[in-house]
């Protein structure tokens, strides 16, 4: 906001009243009212500034334009899904939903909100390195899970506690909402980062994997088919108990949705 002239104290002196930096809705509104009594003042500060900045930094804002195309374009790609899932092999389309949306996800953690982590601390500046291209070029490719993490343990402790609030509300101390997503995301990120990698693989876990082929080289008695009956179908509740999981956390993404960008 401080980098608009609109917003700046020669557009203030210009429209005779000061601009909040903050405000409730109802200050917002109260704000604006007073400000419009002074028609073509509040137009020249609020509109005609905004113009002759556009036009001044004109070549700025080309040059600008062209590095966000390049780097949405073949850098983040920020028109598509991309999974992790290993290339030149067959993978189905549930497998590919799965995979694109949680390394996305991670993506988001590691890459966005470790941006937003320095960006909005001046000792997280200081903290953690940033590369020259991605200050310079704005290119979105350097990634910091501890820096991606660190903001999400912030969030998640946002609560409704601002001096303008009434403490009788029942809101007051609550999480937010910034709060309680940042929480959720931050179940999902250690989930598909840890847990999930954890998992037995069924056919071992049934003992399959170690028993049937023993089996298959001997004789078999009519207790061995059964075993072996008991395995496969372990086997199978074991993967399907695994695929529900999988469903599970795939839906608690598509919930928060609505809270996963910057």
């Amino acid at each position: 906001m401080k980098n608009y002239w609109s917003s700046s104290k020669l557009a203030d002196w210009i429209r005779g009243t000061n601009k909040p930096l903050v405000g409730t809705e109802e200050q917002w509104h109260d704000w604006e009212k007073a400000a419009k009594t002074k028609t073509f003042r509040y137009w020249l500060a609020e509109e005609g500034l905004d113009y002759l900045q556009d036009f001044i930094f004109w070549p700025v804002n080309r040059y600008k334009a062209l590095l966000f195309y390049i780097n949405n374009r073949w850098i983040t790609k920020s028109h598509a899904l991309n999974s992790k899932l290993k290339r030149g092999e067959w993978h189905d389309f549930d497998n590919r939903l799965l995979h694109s949306v949680f390394d996305e996800l991670i993506n988001f953690v590691e890459i966005e909100l470790a941006w937003m982590s320095v960006v909005f601390s001046e000792e997280n500046k200081k903290k953690y390195k940033t590369p020259w291209f991605r200050t310079f070029l704005k290119i979105r490719a350097w990634r910091n899970s501890e820096a991606g993490l660190e903001y999400l343990n912030w969030a998640s402790q946002l609560k409704y506690d601002e001096d303008w609030m009434d403490k009788t509300d029942l809101k007051y101390g609550q999480p937010t909402p910034q709060a309680l997503a940042a929480e959720e995301i931050l179940k999902l990120y250690k989930w598909w980062k840890e847990e999930r990698s954890k998992r037995p693989d069924p056919y071992d876990a049934s003992g399959w994997t170690q028993h049937s082929e023993s089996f298959r080289k001997k004789p078999k008695s009519e207790e061995d088919s059964v075993t072996l009956r008991n395995m496969l179908k372990n086997s199978h509740e074991i993967e399907q108990e695994q695929y529900n999981e999988d469903t599970a956390m795939l839906i608690r993404v598509i919930k928060i949705r609505n809270h996963i960008w910057t």
